[in-house]
This record gives C-alpha cells, sequence and structure tokens, in this order.
C-alpha cells in the first residue's frame, strides 16, 4: 500500500532500515512525570537529538505540543487504560485512525496485555485497528507485553512469552511490533526469528546506567531488533539530546558504544 510505504519512510530510517521512536504517552497512565511537564521543549530535545518519531496521544498533539523546531514524525497511541482502575492491566481504545489520520499521524499504536483480564477485548480490537488501519494506508504499532493475572510477574520476560506476545502481533495485523528485551541475545533472536514484521524493544522503568540502557539497544540491534521504543529511559535523561543521539548513532550507524 502505498499511503502505509510512505508513512513507514517517515518512522524508518532509509539506509539502516530501522527507527528510534521516543513514546511520551505516561501522561494518562502515570500523570505529568518528570520530562513531561513542558511537552514542547522535551519533544523538541528529542528531535534535535534526531529520533524518528515521537509517540503521544492526541490531546497532547491538538494542544499544540509537538515541538517547535525541528520535524519528527509523529505515532498517535490510541490505547488508554490507568493503575488506579479495578484492573490496572486492561487498556481500552480512546480514539480512532480516522482521527489520527485527521490530525497528521504517520502511524497509530494499541497496547495489549496478554494475560489480563479483558484480554479478548484487546485482541479484538487489535484485529480491528488493523483492518481499518490498512483501509487508511496507516501503519499500525502493536504494543505487545505479557501481563495480567495468567503471567507470573517474575516471567513477564520470559522467552517463552515474549515470542508468542510477538508473534500474536503480527499475525492479527501489525506492521511493528514493540515488546520487552527478554535480556539476552540467544533468548531475543527467538524472539526475532519467531515473528515476521519488524520488533522494536521498550525500555521499561528508569534504568540504572545510561551505559546500561545502551548495552541493552547495541545487543538488540545485534539480534536484528528494527530498531527501539523507550521513553522515560530518554526524555527523564539529564542530556535528552545527547543521549537520543547516542541512541541513533548504534540504531542507524552501528557504532560501539558501549
Amino acid at each position: 500500500m502505498i499511503g502505509k510505504k510512505i508513512r513507514l519512510e517517515r518512522i524508518f530510517n532509509r539506509k539502516s532500515k530501522k527507527t528510534v521512536i521516543v513514546p511520551m504517552d505516561h501522561g494518562v497512565s502515570m500523570g505529568p512525570i518528570d520530562g513531561l511537564q513542558n511537552m514542547e521543549k522535551t519533544i523538541n530535545d528529542i528531535a534535535l537529538g534526531g529520533a524518528n518519531a515521537v509517540l503521544l496521544h492526541k490531546g497532547i498533539v491538538t494542544a499544540g505540543h509537538r515541538g517547535y523546531g525541528k520535524d519528527i514524525g509523529l505515532i498517535i497511541h490510541l490505547s488508554g487504560g490507568t493503575p488506579l482502575g479495578p484492573e490496572p492491566n486492561n487498556r481500552i481504545l480512546v480514539t480512532t485512525v480516522k482521527e489520527a489520520v485527521r490530525i497528521g499521524a504517520d502511524a497509530v499504536s494499541v497496547h495489549i496485555n496478554i494475560g489480563a483480564g479483558n484480554e479478548s477485548e484487546m485482541l479484538q480490537d487489535l484485529g480491528m485497528i488493523a483492518e481499518e488501519c490498512n483501509e487508511y494506508g496507516m501503519p499500525l504499532l502493536a504494543m505487545m507485553y505479557a501481563r495480567g493475572e495468567k503471567i507470573p510477574k517474575d516471567k513477564e520476560f520470559d522467552v517463552k512469552y515474549i515470542k508468542h506476545v510477538a508473534r500474536i502481533g503480527a499475525e492479527l495485523g501489525a506492521d511493528i511490533i514493540k515488546t520487552v528485551y527478554t535480556g539476552d541475545k540467544e533468548s531475543f533472536k527467538e524472539v526475532i526469528e519467531g515473528c515476521p514484521v519488524p520488533v522494536v524493544i521498550a525500555g521499561g522503568p528508569k534504568m540504572n546506567s545510561e551505559e546500561e540502557l545502551l548495552k541493552m539497544i547495541e545487543d538488540a540491534i545485534d539480534c536484528g531488533a528494527g530498531g527501539l521504543s523507550i521513553g522515560r529511559n530518554v526524555f527523564q535523561s539529564e542530556n535528552r539530546v545527547d543521549l537520543t543521539r547516542k541512541i541513533c548513532n548504534i540504531v542507524h550507524g552501528s557504532k560501539k558504544l558501549c
């Protein structure tokens, strides 16, 4: 589809065929945390660092907070949910592909927690959104996690579950899969090999050091990852412009920084 192709070129580097995405959708689930109070400055810093795209909720974009300097790709998040509700792992759709088209998105994303109480509804949403994306020529990123009552807390990074959830996203029509890094190259290769669409890694909670973050990114890229979609570990950095540049060098330039 020509529409998807054109939009994907806004998100993926043409030479490396990989992407650096910085999600900033945390305001719904976590509130105005550090790094997300001044959205214009944060987005512009990420763009100056060379990231390919940011991932936002619709209200941040329509309020005018998409940066005031260097252009950057835009992914609109369609899912919402908070830890304040009775089932914190549940996600529901809070906007549409049509609305994302209207406000200028280059892609959309949905969040799916396999093992959660409303897993069946989330899977149905994923399949239906994939069809709608095909109709509009809109790329779809699926955030696929193993989280919920059926998944033991110590197994949320287990390759057994992660390669399964990644495959589910691809099977139901996602163009890009976001999921967690399993902790080592050998196991993560199984995730990559079992998924027919690009897999980008999540960052999760703030890591202990920048070096730890860069090493994880480097290892994932060595395994064949399609890039990354990392939020707090980037936008909460003391020097997020410099850190974003280092990340882009690893992802797009094969420059060893760790």
